[in-house]
């Protein structure tokens, strides 16, 4: 079961935000939580907000009774409409300047990922 929340058009360039959504990708969501709370960026809040709304999701529309057990299957975050604005500049001319915004998506599920990597071990036949 996968369960997936989006907040759309927030006021930030997704650039500055995507180390942490990387983070977050694959934790636990309570760990994810944490993680995301005691952040200093303004990724944080936002990204925050799209988890919560993700875990009530679950609670609310799939029935699942501990949601903070479910793993964060993706969290993205992607470029979104650009307001553009003009830059006053000498002689009469202008230089623009894109405000950028982005999209969050955060998607949970219930699987458990298996290890994978120079870590894990392989199966003896």
């Amino acid at each position: 079961m996968e369960v997936t929340a989006i907040t759309r058009n927030a006021r930030m360039s997704a650039f500055k935000g995507r180390p942490l959504a990387r983070a977050c990708q694959g934790l636990v969501a309570s760990e994810a939580l944490k993680i995301v709370e005691f952040s200093p960026k303004k990724a944080a809040a936002i990204i925050r907000k799209t988890l919560l709304s993700a875990i009530a999701n679950a609670r609310n529309n799939n029935g699942v009774a501990d949601a903070a057990g479910l793993t964060v299957k993706l969290c993205v975050l992607d470029e979104s409409v650009r307001m553009r604005r003009y830059w006053p500049t000498a002689r009469g001319s202008a230089h623009p300047i894109a405000r950028r915004m982005c999209h969050c998506k955060v998607v949970l599920s219930d699987e458990v990922k298996k290890a994978a990597g120079k870590g894990a071990k392989k199966e003896k036949k």
